[in-house]
C-alpha cells in the first residue's frame, strides 16, 4: 500500500505537467479548430524564460544583498514568465496561424511543426546544445506521512497547477472574455457576426495557453532541474494525446486526461519494465479511444464539423 500511494503522488505530479500543457492544445482547437503543434516547444521556451528570469532575480538579490523569501521569488518568476510567454504565443498566432486561417488544416499543422523547429534552433544558437540546470529555488524538504515520502516541491507543483486550472475555470465561466470564448467554441461562424473579434479571441486563447505552458515549464524545472532544447517534443506530444483523450475542445477533459495519462505511465512502469512503458500506455489509450472515439467529453457533432 505504501508503494502504491508513493506512485500515486508521482502520478499526480506528472499529471500536473501534462494537464497544464494539454489545456493549451484544447483551448486553441476549441476556438480556432486547429492544433498548435508548436505548443510543446512553447512549453520549452517558457521553461527557458523562467530559467533566465530566475538567474536574473537571484543575481540581483545577491548583488544588492536583498533577501527575499523563496515563495516570493517563485511567485514572481511564475508571473513574469507567464506574462512574457503569453506574448510568444500571440506572436506565433499572428505570424504563423492567422495568415493560414482559411487554409487547409494540414498547412497549419506543418507550420506549427516549423515554428517548433525555429524555437529549438534559436535556443541552440543562444545557449548551445549543452543542457542547463534550473536554479534551486525551493530547498527540498521530505515529509514522512505513514511511510509515504512527500516533498514540499511535489506539494507546491500540484497546488500551483490546480490553482491555475481553477483560475482558468473561473475566467472562462465568469468573465465576458470567457463567455465569448465559450460561445465561439460552440459556433465559430455565427459569433463573429455578433461583434466578437475573432482576431482578439485567437490572440487571447494563444496567450492563455502559452502562459499555462510556461508555468508547466517552470514547475518541471523545479522537479527535474535539467532543461533541454528538445524537451518540448516529448512532453508536447504527450499533452497532445491527453487533449485528444479528454475530448477535442474540452478544457476540463484535457485536464482530467492529463492526470490520467500521468497515472497510466507511472503505474505501467511500476508493473512492467520501463522500456515497455510508452508501448503499454499508448495501447491502453488506443483501447479507450476505440470505446470513446470522441474522448471523454468530446461530442460527435464537433468531431464531424471540425476535422
Amino acid at each position: 500500500m505504501k508503494f502504491f500511494l508513493q506512485n500515486v503522488i508521482n502520478a499526480v505530479q506528472w499529471g500536473s505537467f501534462y494537464s497544464l500543457i494539454a489545456i493549451g492544445y484544447s483551448m486553441v482547437y476549441s476556438i480556432l479548430m486547429l492544433f498548435n503543434f508548436a505548443h510543446g516547444d512553447i512549453f520549452m521556451v517558457g521553461a527557458y524564460i523562467g530559467f533566465g528570469i530566475t538567474t536574473l532575480i537571484i543575481g540581483i538579490c545577491a548583488a544588492s544583498a536583498i533577501v527575499l523569501p523563496n515563495w516570493l521569488i517563485l511567485t514572481l518568476i511564475i508571473i513574469i514568465s507567464m506574462f512574457l510567454t503569453s506574448f510568444v504565443g500571440m506572436f506565433v498566432e499572428r505570424v504563423a496561424y492567422r495568415p493560414l486561417r482559411a487554409a487547409p488544416r494540414a498547412s497549419a499543422a506543418i507550420t506549427g511543426l516549423m515554428i517548433g523547429i525555429v524555437f529549438e534552433t534559436v535556443i541552440l544558437a543562444m545557449l548551445g546544445a549543452k543542457r542547463v540546470s534550473f536554479p534551486a529555488l525551493i530547498p527540498a524538504i521530505t515529509f514522512n506521512v505513514g511511510g509515504v515520502f512527500i516533498t514540499n516541491q511535489k506539494i507546491i507543483i500540484v497546488l500551483v497547477s490546480l490553482g491555475l486550472m481553477f483560475a482558468l475555470h473561473q475566467f472562462i465561466k465568469r468573465t465576458k472574455w470567457g463567455m465569448a470564448m465559450r460561445a465561439m467554441s460552440f459556433d465559430f461562424v455565427v459569433v463573429p457576426l455578433m461583434g466578437v473579434s475573432i482576431n482578439t479571441m485567437a490572440a487571447l486563447t494563444f496567450a492563455i495557453g502559452s502562459a499555462l505552458a510556461s508555468a508547466a515549464g517552470i514547475l518541471y524545472g523545479i522537479a527535474y532541474p535539467v532543461l533541454d532544447p528538445y524537451m518540448g517534443i516529448k512532453y508536447g506530444w504527450m499533452a497532445f494525446v491527453a487533449a485528444i483523450l479528454g475530448g477535442r475542445g474540452s478544457v476540463m477533459g484535457a485536464a482530467l486526461a492529463g492526470f490520467l495519462l500521468g497515472f497510466i505511465q507511472i503505474f505501467v512502469a511500476m508493473i512492467f519494465p520501463s522500456t515497455l512503458r510508452d508501448l503499454i500506455a499508448f495501447s491502453i489509450i488506443i483501447v479507450i479511444l476505440t470505446i470513446r472515439p470522441h474522448g471523454f467529453f468530446g461530442e460527435a457533432y464537433s468531431a464531424r464539423l471540425r476535422l
